[in-house]
């Protein structure tokens, strides 16, 4: 591909190359909002149309498969997602329910254009960067107007969800496990949205995160507001950031003060945090050079615009002799979306949920050209299929021994408020 550097007004152009993305069946933007730490490496990055396309399902020897796929193009950005339900290939396990959205259970593709926004400059790979520059230029901006159109229910009622958390106390108890993330589906199953840009956009508005993506595949959609790193790679280290904790925003500057304080301070936030860098820890020692898995950053505290999160960071040494495809095998799936042991976590999670979370809870990210990779945890993330017209979004909580179903339950619910502000602001 031929690179070239324009100097463009990055919002205006941005909006207008997703206006021109309309035309093509892949594309894929990852946006970081403005936040950026040690680890940083996309300010906001856009992947258009497919030279070659990578597609999995469980039991398909996908991590294999995927390395041998991004093998054969060492110097390409190549983005895509891992479902959750890959677990299945990984550990003795099985999903019951259908696959509603449609999604595989993996996708990855080599773009044929690659658009880099940093500051006000725009570094286009391409065939021919100054047509794609003239075709995008020539474009008119996103409409930002969108239409939603549909009823969210709930797939597990009050009463459904209270059961489950009560019968997965009670394997806490009885010592069959630690901790299990408990997770709900809503959705709409006549779902109309027109123009799914300008939903991403809104949603990227109303909760901006460090790790927010669209993808489009076709007419499936991902929109995600996710702010959790599952695992990255930087050179030869590895870095995992889980998310365990989580409080709302209050409504003015002293609530808020005062929540982040409670937050803080809570032993039931503070012990669902602890037990999963515990788990990441035994996670990555899997592919680290021994001796070199560390708590580099321990319950630090981290504001978004709709709630406040604990976050720790994990890092270790990679081992040479491991591919990349194996160091996240050996992560997968993000343990903050499980629970402790993990294994015996997701069996429990399975018997007890009423949907098969699909993309949710698993990752979106890319590899990149400089053999580095990063990818998010999909949470925060509505999922899309226009030609079913289904509509998905989940949420989820850790249960603890102290934790309390009612405020687990109203946690949920501040989990998916972004998204569903964002759906009813048309």
């Amino acid at each position: 591909m031929a690179e070239a550097i324009f100097e463009v007004h990055s919002e205006l152009f941005l909006s207008k190359a997703l206006q021109w993305s309309k035309g093509f069946e892949h594309v894929c933007l990852f946006q970081s909002n403005g936040f950026s730490n040690q680890y940083s490496q996309v300010d906001c990055l856009m992947a258009i149309d497919a030279a070659e396309v990578f597609t999995s399902k469980a039991g398909q020897s996908t991590f294999e498969r995927l390395e041998q796929f991004k093998s054969r193009f060492p110097d390409q950005w190549i983005p895509g997602f891992l479902s959750y339900d890959l677990k299945n290939e990984l550990e003795d396990l099985q999903t019951q329910f259908p696959n509603r959205t449609g999604f595989p259970d993996a996708y990855f593709f080599v773009p044929k254009i690659i658009l880099q926004f940093k500051s006000n400059s725009l570094h286009i790979q391409a065939e021919d960067p100054s047509a794609v520059y003239q075709a995008i230029l020539n474009s008119e901006n996103l409409n930002r107007a969108f239409q939603y159109s549909g009823d969210i229910k709930s797939r597990m009622t009050r009463e459904d969800y209270f059961h489950a958390f009560d019968q997965i106390k009670g394997h806490i108890q009885r010592g069959d496990i630690y901790e299990a993330n408990l997770c709900q589906e809503f959705f709409d199953d006549d779902a109309k949205i027109e123009n799914p840009e300008a939903l991403f956009n809104k949603l990227n508005e109303i909760s901006p995160t460090p790790f927010a993506c669209f993808f489009k595949v076709k007419q499936s959609y991902i929109l995600s507001a996710s702010p959790e790193r599952f695992l990255a790679k930087r050179g030869n280290t590895l870095i995992s950031q889980p998310i365990k904790g989580t409080s709302a925003r209050g409504k003015d500057e002293t609530e808020d003060e005062m929540l982040k304080n409670k937050l803080a301070n809570n032993p039931k936030e503070i012990a669902e945090n602890v037990m999963i860098v515990d788990l990441v820890r035994n996670d990555l020692t899997r592919s680290a050079v021994p001796g070199t898995v560390k708590v580099t950053e321990k319950l630090g505290l981290y504001t978004f615009k709709h709630v406040h999160q604990l976050i720790s960071t994990i890092s270790c040494e990679k081992n040479p002799t491991m591919t990349d495809c194996e160091v996240i095998e050996n992560t997968f799936p993000a343990g903050s979306m499980t629970g402790a042991p993990k294994i015996s976590a997701m069996q429990l999670c399975d018997r007890y949920e009423t949907s098969r979370r699909g993309v949710y809870s698993g990752a979106i990210g890319y590899f990149s050209p400089d053999g580095n990779f990063d990818l998010n945890v999909v949470i925060r993330t509505l999922i899309y299929n226009a030609e079913t017209h289904y509509l998905s979004f989940h949420t989820g909580g850790a249960i603890t021994m102290d934790a309390e179903a009612e405020s687990e339950y109203a946690e949920c619910l501040t989990k998916g408020a972004a998204i569903r502000s964002a759906l009813n602001s048309f």
